[in-house]
Order: structure tokens, then sequence, then C-alpha cells
């Protein structure tokens, strides 16, 4: 099987996602192109996307198969992800940058939506 497996994620959940990664790029300086690239990110990349992915998964509920859906990866990535970001809540900077960005999170999605008119 050449294709990797990838499971149809609603437009939705890929909304947020990308939600989730510009608000890490916008706070890390680390592009989303970068966090979402088709090669293993590695350094401040890897480390922003886990970010990305723990924000999506406090922020919005997702269970974990969701949260490495709608990021292209599977379950144990996404797991991986949640648990290192979970355990580096421990330093207070992160979990003030991490408080910030899911507020940020949440007020973006709050509140009426607005449909464009054609």
């Amino acid at each position: 099987m050449d294709e990797a497996y990838r499971v149809p994620v609603n437009t939705g959940d890929r909304i947020k996602a990308g939600l989730a990664l510009q608000l890490v790029a916008a706070a890390t300086g680390v592009p989303v192109e970068a966090m979402v690239a088709r090669i293993r990110p590695k350094g401040p990349a890897c480390k922003a996307r886990w970010l990305a992915m723990y924000l999506a998964y406090v922020t919005f509920g997702w269970p974990i198969d969701r949260v490495g859906h709608a990021f292209g990866l599977n379950r144990a990535t996404a797991a991986a992800a949640c648990r290192w970001a979970e355990d580096e809540r421990d330093r207070a900077s992160l979990d003030a940058l991490l408080e910030r960005l899911e507020r940020c999170a949440r007020d973006a999605l709050a509140g009426p939506r607005w449909e464009p008119s054609a």
C-alpha cells in the first residue's frame, strides 16, 4: 500500500484544527507549513504541532482519535503529543501560553455565526 491511511474528516474539524495550528504558529513563530510538512517535523516544528494537537484536544473536547484524524495523524501520535503537552504544563510559562491559546480559540468560535452572502 503506497498511500498513507487517511480517515475522512469533516470540514468543521479541519477548520478547527487549522485554527489551533494558526494560533500556535502566531504564538511560537513556527510556520504552519513547517508543522504540517509531509516529512516528520523536528525540533520546534514538532513541538509546535504537538501543542496544536493538545490545544484541539482540550479546547474542543475531542477524543484522541478525532485529534489524530483532524491532523492527518494516527491515534498513537496524537496521544503522545497530548501526554507531552500535559507534562509540560508543569512549566508556568507554557501553562500560561496554553491557557491564553485556549481562551483565544474558544472566543473565536463563540457567539453567533456570520454567513457571508453571495
